[in-house]
């Protein structure tokens, strides 16, 4: 399955669905992501918005992980 990661995917979606993920959305946003209920109706570009983060920036890391997990 092809995983189309954007700004508007949601977080909780992406953890569970990308190897890995976890680590990046920790990396950016600290661990607190995983215990907010949130997560799983928060987009990328909302948690980015939250951390005064790019969300392209987390976009590209995270599409990078799909690209290396799924061998291309």
């Amino acid at each position: 399955m092809e995983i189309k990661i954007t700004k508007d995917s949601i977080i909780g979606d992406v953890i569970k669905n990308v190897p890995g993920a976890d680590k990046i959305i920790e990396k950016y946003f600290g661990n607190g992501c995983f215990t907010c209920p949130g997560i799983n109706m928060e987009s990328i570009a909302f948690g980015a918005t939250m951390h005064n983060m790019s969300p392209e920036t987390i976009v590209d890391e995270l599409k990078k992980l799909v690209e290396k997990n799924s061998g291309t």
